[in-house]
C-alpha cells in the first residue's frame, strides 16, 4: 500500500489578487475548478489530468495551465509523488494587465506545454511574489511579461458560447445562489423541468461534474472567500453550510490541497 504524501506551502504573495503555492503530493485531486487563472510548473515526477481537450500528461519541466472555471483533475503517474509550484491569478487582475496589449477576451488552449521560456518567466515571477525583500516593480514587470507571453503563445480568442442548456442552467443558478443550503436532486429536477436522471446526465455532460460535486466545490469557493475576508475557519464552516469545521477542512484539502487554517494565515 502506497503511503499518503501531501505537503503544501501556501505562500504570502506580494501582489494582491495572486496566490502562490508549492506542493509535493501523491494526492488525487477530484474534478474541480478554480475562480482564477492557474499557471504552474512541474518540478519533479509526473501527473495525469483530465481537461477540456481530454486526458493529458505533464512531467518535470512542463508548464500546466487552467482557465478560470475550467473543470479539471490531477493524479500522480504510477502513484509516485510529484512536486509543482502554482500561481492563481484573479481574472479581474488578468484583464487589467493585458487589456492594453491584447484585444478582446482570450483563454488558454494548452493545458500542458513544454515551453522553456514560459517556465523561465514563471520562475522569475514566482520568486518575486514570495521573496520577502523583492522589489514590487520587478514583480509587476514579470507578471505583465508572463501574461502577455502565455496568451500570445498558448491562448486564443475566447469563442462565443451559448452556455449550458436551460434546464442545466437553472440547476446551476440554484446551486450558485445558495451553496450554503442543502438541496435534493428531486428539487433541482423539478426546478429544471426534467426527470432526476435527465438532469444528472445532462449536468455531468455539460458541466463536467455531477450536481453534488458542483455543490461541494461551490461551498469550498464560498469558504475560501470567507477566509480571505477574515472569517475564522469555524465561522467560515458555519456560513458556508458545513455541518462542522472538520467537514469543511476535509473538503478544502481535497479540492485545494491546503488546510483552511494555512490558507487564511497566508492570505490574511
Amino acid at each position: 500500500m502506497v503511503s499518503r504524501i501531501h505537503q503544501v506551502e501556501q505562500h504570502r504573495s506580494r501582489i494582491q489578487g495572486i496566490e502562490a503555492m508549492t506542493l509535493v503530493s501523491n494526492h488525487h485531486f477530484p474534478r474541480h475548478s478554480h475562480d482564477q487563472l492557474g499557471i504552474g510548473v512541474i518540478a519533479f515526477g509526473a501527473q495525469r489530468s483530465w481537461s477540456g481537450v481530454g486526458a493529458v500528461n505533464a512531467s518535470a519541466g512542463d508548464v500546466i495551465m487552467v482557465n478560470p472555471g475550467e473543470v479539471h483533475d490531477g493524479a500522480p503517474l504510477d502513484g509516485n509523488p510529484r512536486g509543482w509550484r502554482m500561481i492563481y491569478i484573479d481574472p479581474a487582475l488578468v484583464v487589467r494587465e493585458v487589456e492594453e496589449e491584447i484585444a478582446g477576451q482570450v483563454e488558454i488552449v494548452h493545458p500542458v506545454a513544454r515551453d522553456r521560456l514560459l517556465a523561465a518567466h514563471f520562475a522569475r515571477l514566482f520568486g518575486c511574489l514570495i521573496a520577502s525583500q523583492s522589489d514590487r516593480l520587478a514583480a509587476e514587470e514579470n507578471l505583465l511579461r508572463s501574461l502577455v507571453y502565455v496568451f500570445g503563445q498558448h491562448g486564443m480568442a475566447r469563442p462565443s458560447s451559448s452556455g449550458p442548456s436551460p434546464c442545466v442552467a437553472r440547476a446551476v443558478q440554484r446551486l450558485d445562489s445558495a451553496p450554503d443550503t442543502s438541496v435534493s436532486l428531486a428539487e433541482l429536477a423539478a426546478l429544471s423541468g426534467v426527470s432526476r436522471f435527465q438532469l444528472l446526465r445532462g449536468f455531468a455532460r455539460e458541466i463536467g461534474i455531477t450536481p453534488h460535486a458542483y455543490l461541494v466545490q461551490r461551498r469550498v469557493r464560498l469558504a475560501r472567500q470567507l477566509l480571505a475576508d477574515g472569517q475564522t475557519p469555524a465561522q467560515a464552516a458555519l456560513l458556508a453550510g458545513y455541518a462542522d469545521q472538520s467537514h469543511m477542512t476535509r473538503a478544502f484539502v481535497r479540492q485545494l490541497g491546503v488546510t483552511p487554517g494555512r490558507y487564511r494565515a497566508a492570505i490574511a
